[in-house]
């Protein structure tokens, strides 16, 4: 079996990879042009079939339609004719057109339903004009309701009431009867409307009723009638009676014939036209049914041919696939263990493949090449090795050197800080010196006058005592303005040689740093205007607030102020948002050109190279303010017109609690946002 395998795998070797490729990708097309015919063929049937099935159930909905407005129209017609209404009268007409239309309109075009639909037509339209006929029928019951039962039960009632004011008194022999009758033509009333609106027999039989009773109390009421006015009267009512009587009776035959219209012409008709819609459904189902069937059928054929077809093609696919794979897979293998030896150093191991002509061949007698050239890079990688350490070395040299320069210029600046505050500290505590040595002088003195023999006047008492006021204030005032200039050294001092968080007052930082800032205000015709709003808390690092102030301000007194030049310096601060604050830092000096804008945070870039420049000034608060502080500057200047550092720092600060310079690798700034 092996052989046989390596046999078949030398032969497909002869072809070249992308003609095996070739021949799987025509055994596919062969199997889908071959499954597209069937396909095709098949969806002609299906095609044929499932048109017949969505005919069949488009007329299933024209029928289901039909049916429902011909029912509710039924509906309609009896509510009219139970509570007349204009309203109902209109959507009856709209009803009415909206059946007719879908037959004429849907089911007429349709060609399931074509042939039978003439039939439904004639049966809908005596239904339809059944009710025009039906609302002839009824205009006529309401003038005979208004006519001859409303007029005459009208006239009635006027009569009573004559009947009524011809009588004197109430003990009067026709006031029984006179009661009696008028409660039966009250009632009367009743039942004649009950039947008029509902059809009520009851109603019917008690509107007969208490018309008889009406009709047998007018001569009892004629024999006992006291004057002319009353018999007239009675007369009258007999006559309006009868004409009642006859037009109830009248009513009552209309009501009738109206009844079997609405059940002869209407409900009859209404049936007969669902009957037909309902056989028609019948018939449409049945259709759908076996258009289903042959559509099942079809789609269950064209199945097992397709699948019988797909798995003799897919057995000799696979087979092909099989050998192809093999022909590629094993002198892959082959050249993967050779690449395997290379990576682990056994370069004594030759690549096996390199004679075939196919594509692997080719890539074996790479490998080959690669497996010599590893020969040759070994033995060029301890040259390349000792050269890297050299490097190496000289990069650790550098990268120290860099951070010395670093150290250096922060310790230059402290160093200023710590030479300007003792000669502001030297005035006050030399004259609290000066004072002092005078006071112990005019002491001496005092004591001599004390122990003297002359003894001791009132008046060099008081010089003693006013003396010793005006030094004690001296020196009070003296060693209190040494003490606030300590003070503020010293919180600036542990600021800047600790970097420790800790909340402080915005306000309260910048004016300890301005203390400490003075010896230079004093040297250089200088204005500094400061705008801090009181009450401004920040959790951050303070020394590093003030190494940022530091480095601003000497960095304008010695680049913008150049050579005694007079200026103003305005810093100023306001709250940027809830979470950000906004330090401003503006002079009126030099300004810049967009080449010295672009490189200004750089490290080791300065203008002033000859007078001793280091150039780290701004790279230091840079660095300080994006990532100790994790805040964002923005410079914009203009050659001329000044200079504006824009600080955005959060109130609590983002930045680690180390200065990211301590290797001397900090990344340098990109770029900063400016004006030319």
């Amino acid at each position: 079996m092996g052989r046989l395998r390596a046999r078949l795998v030398g032969v497909l070797r002869a072809v070249p990879i992308r003609w095996r490729i070739l021949s799987i990708a025509a055994l596919n097309s062969a199997v889908v042009i071959v499954l597209v015919g069937l396909i095709w063929n098949g969806s002609q049937v299906l095609g044929s079939a499932w048109d017949d099935v969505r005919q069949v159930r488009e007329s299933d909905r024209i029928l289901a339609l039909l049916e429902s407005e011909t029912g509710r129209l039924h509906n309609l017609i009896h509510r009219y004719i139970n509570q007349p209404s204009p309203d109902l009268f209109a959507e009856i007409l709209l009803l009415r057109e909206a059946v007719l239309g879908t037959l004429t309109n849907r089911a007429a075009k349709d060609p399931m339903l074509s042939g039978s639909v003439e039939e439904l037509e004639r049966t809908t339209d005596r239904f339809l004009n059944g009710f025009g006929e039906l609302r002839g029928v009824q205009a006529t019951i309401a003038k005979t309701y208004e006519d001859q039962v409303q007029a005459p039960a009208r006239d009635m009632a006027g009569l009573y009431s004559i009947i009524e004011g011809a009588t004197g008194h109430r003990d009067a022999l026709i006031w029984p009867s006179l009661g009696k009758s008028r409660e039966a033509f009250t009632a009367m009333l009743v039942a004649a409307n009950s039947y008029y609106l509902s059809l009520s027999s009851g109603a019917a039989d008690d509107a007969r009723r208490n018309t008889e009773t009406i009709e047998k109390t007018i001569p009892v009421m004629i024999d006992l009638a006291d004057n002319d006015l009353q018999r007239m009267a009675l007369r009258r009512l007999a006559a309006r009676t009868a004409a009642l009587r006859e037009g109830f009776a009248k009513l009552s035959e209309q009501l009738t014939n109206r009844t079997e219209l609405l059940r002869n012409t209407i409900d009859a008709n209404q049936a007969e036209a669902i009957g037909a819609i309902d056989d028609l459904s019948t018939k449409m189902r049945q259709r759908e049914q076996k258009a289903q069937e042959t559509f099942d059928r079809t789609l269950a054929d064209i199945s097992r041919r397709v699948l019988s077809i797909a798995v003799i093609f897919l057995g000799i696919i696979l087979t092909a696939g099989v050998l192809i794979a093999l022909s590629i897979r094993l002198p892959l293998q082959q050249i993967m263990a050779a690449m395997r030896a290379i990576t682990l150093g056994d370069l004594g191991r030759e690549v096996q493949g390199t004679r075939a002509r196919d594509e692997v061949g080719a890539m074996a007698r790479a490998v080959e090449v690669f497996r010599e050239n590893a020969i040759a890079k070994r033995q060029t990688e301890d040259e390349l090795r000792a050269s890297k350490e050299k490097a190496e070395s000289a990069l650790l040299e550098l990268n120290a050197a860099q951070q010395n320069l670093i150290d250096a210029e922060r310790l230059a600046a402290l160093g200023g800080l710590v030479a300007g505050v003792a000669h502001e500290v030297n005035n006050p505590i030399g004259i609290s010196l000066t004072v002092a040595s005078s006071f112990a002088r005019r002491t001496e003195i005092f004591e001599a006058q004390l122990k003297g023999d002359g003894g001791l006047r009132r008046s060099q008492l008081e010089e003693f005592v006013q003396s010793s006021r005006d030094a004690s204030q001296q020196l009070v005032a003296n060693l209190q303005r040494a003490g606030e200039l300590i003070q503020s050294f010293k919180q600036v001092a542990v600021d800047r040689s600790h970097a420790e968080r800790r909340q402080f007052s915005l306000s309260e930082a910048t004016e300890q740093i301005i203390a400490s800032l003075r010896p230079v205000l004093k040297r250089s015709p200088i204005t500094l205007h400061v705008d801090m709003p009181e009450g401004l808390l920040l959790d951050g690092y303070p020394g590093s607030y003030g190494q940022i102030l530091t480095n601003l301000f000497l960095n304008a007194a010695n680049h913008a102020f150049a050579d005694g030049r007079a200026g103003t310096i305005t810093i100023s601060a306001r709250p940027r948002g809830a979470d950000d604050v906004e330090i401003i830092f503006t002079d009126d000096g030099a300004g810049m050109t967009s080449d010295v804008q672009r490189q200004a945070f750089d490290p080791f870039f300065t203008t002033r190279r000859n007078e001793g420049g280091t150039g780290l000034g701004l790279h230091i608060v840079y660095n300080l303010v994006t990532q100790q502080l994790g805040g964002r500057m923005m410079l914009e200047s203009k050659l001329g017109q000044g200079t504006t550092f824009r600080i955005i720092m959060p109130r609590v600060a983002k930045g680690g609690g180390q200065s990211t310079e301590t290797d001397g690798t900090s990344q340098w700034p990109n770029r900063t946002m400016s004006s030319t």
